[in-house]
Order: C-alpha cells, then sequence, then structure tokens
C-alpha cells in the first residue's frame, strides 16, 4: 500500500513539474515578445523621427548655404561655411558623445529590459 502511495506522489510530483515548467516556458515566451515588441517599437520610432529630422536638416542646410553664398558673393564659400559649422558640431560631439549619447539610449534599454 505504502509503494502504491509513493508512486501516485511521485506521479504528482511529476505532473506538477512539467506544468511549473510550461508555465515559466510560457511566460519567459510572453517577456520576450513584449521585450522585443517595445525595443522594435522604440527603434521604429527612433527611426521616423531621425528621418524626418535629417529632412529639416538638409533642406535647412541647403537655406543657410545659399544665404551664406549671397552674403560672401559665392555659393561654395556657403556651402563651405554650412560644412565648417557642420565639422565644428561633429568635433563637439565626439567630445561630449558619452553624456549626450551612449547614456540616454543605454537608459532607456535598461528600462525596457529590467523595470519589468
Amino acid at each position: 500500500m505504502a509503494f502504491e502511495e509513493l508512486k501516485e506522489n511521485t506521479e504528482n510530483i511529476q505532473e506538477t513539474t512539467k506544468a511549473y515548467i510550461d508555465s515559466n516556458l510560457a511566460y519567459y515566451k510572453l517577456w520576450g515578445f513584449k521585450v522585443a515588441m517595445k525595443s522594435t517599437t522604440l527603434i521604429f520610432k527612433f527611426t521616423l523621427i531621425l528621418l524626418c529630422f535629417s529632412m529639416v536638416l538638409i533642406f535647412g542646410s541647403f537655406a543657410a548655404a545659399y544665404a551664406f553664398g549671397s552674403l560672401f558673393k559665392s555659393n561654395a564659400l556657403g556651402f563651405l561655411a554650412v560644412g565648417g559649422i557642420y565639422f565644428v558640431f561633429t568635433i563637439l560631439l565626439f567630445f561630449i558623445k558619452d553624456k549626450f549619447v551612449e547614456g540616454p539610449i543605454l537608459e532607456k534599454f535598461s528600462e525596457i529590459f529590467f523595470n519589468d
């Protein structure tokens, strides 16, 4: 009789363990899907905003270059002035990139992955 009870308990433990593993597997699949979707939508939104900003920057750059060109009486100098402004901006961005670029991106993705 004790052997039968032990056998039933062992089968019950196996069924419970299997149900636990299945539910954990389903949970982590759902969690992975949620994190992947949040990351994907964040990247997609960032890309759209970057695309729109790039268009504004391109047309603004052409307008500024032609404005500088009429000021300097040479379109080439106008475009060179705008290029120089971007060069200075790039140098500054290179020196402060950790604070303004990598930090916020790392913070946002850490919030997505570890805040749940």
